[in-house]
């Protein structure tokens, strides 16, 4: 939501500093990727102790649950 606000108020001040409207689309669309690489990214950080814990646990669960040894 706050990345909303942060865009309506850029729009705002650029066209009131008078910069065309061009500049200020190709602003906001190089803006709007660039917050959104950066919440992916943060947002994969976020995850990355969770995805490793979620790793460990496979692991040992799949250690603990070997399958018996066949003897023929």
């Amino acid at each position: 939501m706050l990345e909303i606000f942060f865009v309506i108020g850029f729009f705002i001040m650029l066209l009131l500093t008078g910069i065309s409207i061009l500049g200020v689309l190709a602003a906001l669309v190089v803006g709007t990727f660039l917050m959104m690489f950066a919440g992916l990214f943060l947002m994969a950080i976020k995850l990355l102790p969770w995805l490793l814990l979620a790793i460990v646990v496979v692991w040992i669960w799949r250690t603990i649950q070997r399958p018996p040894l066949r003897r023929y």
